[in-house]
């Protein structure tokens, strides 16, 4: 910092700044910042507000809890006489608990929300009032918002707005029925929050929440537990809620015009299994409600839900029922399921894709783009036990297993029509993709079958982008012997579509015939020569996938261009997998306990069997299965983690160092044995 040069206060408050740092963004959201939050309302905005019928204030009473409510008028009640104030011409309403946080000179915070156009325009600032009909908000910080998650929805007035409603306030503690009913219902609420800034005072904003009906969870307690989706990551709302952990929050049945307004202390969830469970959840919000008011037929409007009236982003996100199915299914992680083969699919003359649901009717355990599923087929009298990449995205609903016809069990597959079943456990796998990477973009390698996680990853990746507007860029290399042998053509170009110019496909052929010009890019195989003809210069994550010739020539294409370690993921099945450098193998290993040289008592505790292990029995894996024992397996090699078993008691040594990290407690047994110093309990 230059001498006597401060730099300006960020734009952001600490607690917007803190959940900011927590998905890596806090750097660049500060210039974000600086550009679009405005001390004054745009044109746009200031023409916007004339055309509603409602307006979301959110206010703060005397004792310190915030409120949310909804005011109604004829459009033009609203108006903005000059960049620097809103006038709201709307009356007292000693009903609505918000007017205690409505006097002269009060914070206020606004948000304006057109539900068919989806436009919607967030504002706060102080109140000027001179009469009780009308009042003037001195505009401190206005910006636009996204117009995801708004139902559209038509409306009418059913009375003059002018006029009182008939009905009184019900005020209580706690939610009852008819409060539940409307919670239950709600596909939209809005919430207040506010922070108190040291050199600014009190900020008071107003947001709108919106997702499929049910998406605020009562709890038994009578809290509400609220997803929070994807938004413009100024956590406006949930960065209050960090230092301020007060909310206000109102809910409307569109059908009567009955308002329920509450207010309570509220706690923000970063982690916990229900984030992962509920689909488009990143975080959790909870609130217990200290002041609820129902106020039956406040509002003169009426709504009507538009043919197609949901959000597109509201349709992406899930239900607290199904994340329940997912929870439920996640404790069978270690059990076999039976799964029925809903349909099955020709991708090219060597390559079949299996959809497959499970037959207990309980949800899929979610998996990561480009992990595998452990199955189990039956080929007559014998029990084959594969691992196959599952080539569909975890947002898809379903398994897809797209299986190259080449081995016993593969030759089973094909076999299989819809109908048919076969068993499999949890997914598995480290071979994974972060759809949400800012910095780099990703280049992902296919050789042959090896399309398949890769295809999961570019399906993940392409619906996340259509989930949160980022959209990671993307190259993608496949190749194949010949136009027959490729699949996933369509699939692969309709991607390439809905990315908006950020899915790049290189087809390349090995051996193309005369009749293919068109169908393919390259001719040969993926190189480096090639990746350079393709890919501007920068900085990238390498994903590799396909034979293990295929893997290490790439892979050491690639370091040879001094791309880092650390840079390059690379799918790994087997004992032939990708041999890195010694320097980052090295790096990667797991500290391992000398193997015990004397017999050592294994006891599965979930089997409630015991056995002696000897040197010469070979690995875990091996000695629980000529016990009678079934464990999940895929590599066998130390590379996929599906073997991955907790440790109840005692230790285990490595035969060889795996590949696959290995937290403490939990063990790999397909490459372990007992280790020196006494019994070893396996949670199996």
């Amino acid at each position: 910092m230059l001498d006597g040069v401060e730099k300006p206060a960020s734009p952001w408050h600490e607690g917007e700044i803190e959940l900011q740092r927590s998905v890596g963004v806090a750097e660049q959201m500060e210039p974000v910042g600086r550009r679009v939050l405005r001390t004054f309302l745009l044109d746009q905005h200031r023409e916007f507000y004339p055309l509603l019928p409602f307006i979301a204030i959110g206010s703060v009473d005397p004792d310190g809890w915030p409120w949310a409510t909804i005011r109604a008028g004829k459009p033009g009640f609203m108006h903005s006489p000059d960049p620097l104030t809103l006038t709201v011409e709307v009356g007292r309403d000693s009903s609505d608990p918000a007017e205690r946080g409505m006097e002269d000179g009060d914070p206020i915070g606004l948000v304006g929300v057109d539900l068919i156009t989806r436009r919607r325009n967030r504002l706060n600032g102080t109140v000027s009032r001179s009469s009780d009909d009308r009042f003037d908000v001195s505009v401190g910080q206005s910006f636009g918002n996204c117009p995801r998650y708004i139902q559209n929805r038509y409306f009418e007035f059913v009375r003059d707005p002018a006029a009182p409603s008939s009905s009184t306030a019900i005020a209580s503690d706690g939610l009852d029925a008819a409060a539940r009913k409307i919670i239950e219902e709600a596909d939209t609420f809005f919430v207040a929050s506010y922070a108190d800034r040291p050199d600014e005072g009190r900020q008071v904003d107003v947001s709108h929440r919106g997702g499929k009906p049910g998406f605020v969870r009562i709890e038994a307690d009578g809290s509400l537990t609220v997803p929070d989706f994807n938004g413009n990551l100024f956590f406006s709302t949930l960065g209050n809620f960090i230092v301020n952990p007060r909310a206000g929050l109102v809910f409307v049945d569109h059908d009567t015009g009955t308002v329920l307004q509450l207010t309570g202390s509220v706690e923000v969830i970063l982690d916990s299994p229900e984030i992962a469970a509920f689909e488009g959840a990143e975080r959790l919000w909870r609130v217990k409600p200290e002041q609820v008011v129902l106020r039956p037929d406040a509002l003169p409007l009426r709504w009507t839900f538009a043919e197609n009236g949901f959000s597109p982003s509201s349709l992406m996100t899930g239900s607290w029922v199904e994340a329940d199915r997912r929870l439920k299914a996640a404790a069978k992680a270690r059990a076999w399921r039976t799964f029925r083969v809903e349909k099955a699919v020709d991708e090219s003359e060597t390559i079949r894709s299996l959809y497959l649901a499970p037959v207990d009717g309980d949800a899929l355990i979610p998996h990561l783009a480009g992990q595998h599923l452990p199955v189990k087929i039956t080929d007559g009298d014998e029990a084959l036990r594969r691992s196959y990449t599952i080539s569909s995205a975890p947002s898809d609903g379903y398994y897809r297993l797209s299986v190259k016809r080449e081995g016993r069990a593969s030759q089973r597959l094909h076999a299989l029509q819809p109908g048919d079943e076969i068993e499999a456990m949890a997914p598995g796998g480290a071979f994974t993709i972060e759809a949400m990477e800012r910095k780099r973009p990703a280049v992902l390698l296919a050789a042959g079958i090896g399309i398949t996680p890769l295809l999961s990853m570019l399906r993940h990746v392409v619906h996340e982008g259509d989930r949160t507007r980022h959209r990671r860029p993307i190259w993608l290399f496949r190749s194949s012997r010949t136009r027959a042998e490729r699949a996933f053509d369509r699939e692969i170009a309709e991607l390439v579509e809905r990315s908006q110019g950020t899915v790049h496909d290189i087809r390349v052929l090995s051996t193309p015939a005369s009749g293919d010009e068109g169908s393919y890019d390259a001719a040969g195989r993926i190189d480096m020569d090639l990746l350079k003809a393709h890919l501007p210069f920068g900085d990238y994550d390498f994903y590799l996938c396909g034979p293990a010739a295929f893997m290490q020539s790439v892979h050491d294409g690639l370091r040879g261009l001094n791309v880092a370690e650390e840079r390059i993921h690379a799918e790994a099945f087997g004992p032939s997998a990708l041999k890195r450098d010694a320097k980052s193998a090295a790096a990667a290993a797991v500290p391992s306990k000398p193997a015990a040289t004397e017999p050592s008592r294994v006891i599965f505790t979930q089997s409630a069997k015991e056995a002696r292990w000897k040197p010469g029995d070979g690995s875990l894996l091996e000695f629980a299965e000529a016990r009678g024992l079934m464990p999940a397996y895929g590599c066998r090699a130390g590379n996929c983690g599906d073997c991955k078993t907790r440790i109840v008691k005692g230790d285990v040594s490595y035969i060889t160092e795996p590949s696959y990290p290995v937290e403490a407690g939990e063990a790999l047994i397909c490459s372990a044995v007992p280790a020196e110093g006494g019994a070893l309990h396996l949670e199996l």
